[in-house]
C-alpha cells in the first residue's frame, strides 16, 4: 500500500475492530513470549503499537519499527501516556533499507500481506536475529475470496514454511488460531501464527 494511505489511516487507525483483533493477537503472542524476560523484541510494521505495546511487560525491551511517521507518532504518544520506559520507535522500511539492528525476537503481525517481496523481507528479518533468535509471524490464511492488487490474499502454511526454510529458518511451527467474521477485507477469515527459529 502507498505510504500516504497509511499516513492518512494513522489518524483514525485504532478503530474498535482493529483493537478487538489486536486483543486476539496479543493473547496468542503473550503465550509465545512466556519465558522471554531477558529478550529484546522488534515489532516490524508496528503501526500504532496496538499489539506490541501490550507485550512490554514480558520482554526486556521493545522496538517499534514502521515506515509511517504518523503511525509512530501515535505510538510515541501512547508510550508517553502509559509511562512505558523500555520501548522506542524507529522510522524505517526494511524493504528499501535495513539499518544495522539486532533483536532476540522479531514480530510481524498482519504486515506480510502488504509486502510485495515476501522472500526479501524474511531474509532481512533473519539478518536481524542472532542464531537461536525467534521470528513470530501473524497473518491470514490463504483466502480465495480476496483479490486486491496491493495485498496478498493470505498465505498457505506449506508455501510459507518453504519460504521460511529458504530464508534460513528452522523449527518452523504454523498453526491457525482464530476464525473471525469480516476481519480480512470485509471477508470472514482465519489467522495463523508461524514461529521459526534462526
Amino acid at each position: 500500500m502507498e505510504k500516504s494511505v497509511f499516513e492518512e489511516m494513522a489518524k483514525r487507525y485504532d478503530t474498535e475492530e482493529r483493537i478487538e483483533l489486536a486483543k486476539v493477537i496479543v493473547k496468542e503472542v503473550r503465550q509465545e513470549l512466556r519465558n522471554s524476560k531477558a529478550c529484546s523484541l522488534l515489532d516490524y510494521g508496528s503501526g500504532t503499537g496496538l499489539v506490541s505495546l501490550q507485550l512490554t511487560d514480558l520482554v526486556d525491551s521493545v522496538l517499534l519499527v514502521d515506515s509511517s511517521k504518523q503511525m509512530l507518532e501515535v505510538a510515541e504518544a501512547k508510550i508517553a501516556h502509559e509511562g512505558i520506559t523500555n520501548t522506542k520507535v524507529l522510522f524505517a522500511d526494511f524493504t528499501r533499507d535495513t539499518p544495522k539492528l539486532k533483536a532476540d525476537i522479531v514480530l510481524m503481525s498482519l504486515v506480510m500481506l502488504h509486502v510485495p517481496d515476501t522472500n526479501k523481507i524474511l531474509l532481512e528479518l533473519s539478518n536481524i536475529l542472532d542464531v537461536g533468535g525467534k521470528l513470530i509471524i501473524i497473518d491470514f490464511d490463504k483466502n480465495d475470496k480476496i483479490s486486491h492488487p496491493k495485498v496478498h490474499n493470505g498465505f498457505s502454511h506449506d508455501e510459507l514454511e518453504e519460504r521460511l526454510s529458504e530464508a534460513g529458518f528452522k523449527s518452523i511451527e504454523i498453526k491457525t488460531f482464530h476464525h473471525g467474521r469480516s476481519i480480512f477485507m470485509n471477508q470472514d477469515a482465519s489467522m495463523f501464527m508461524a514461529t521459526s527459529i534462526k
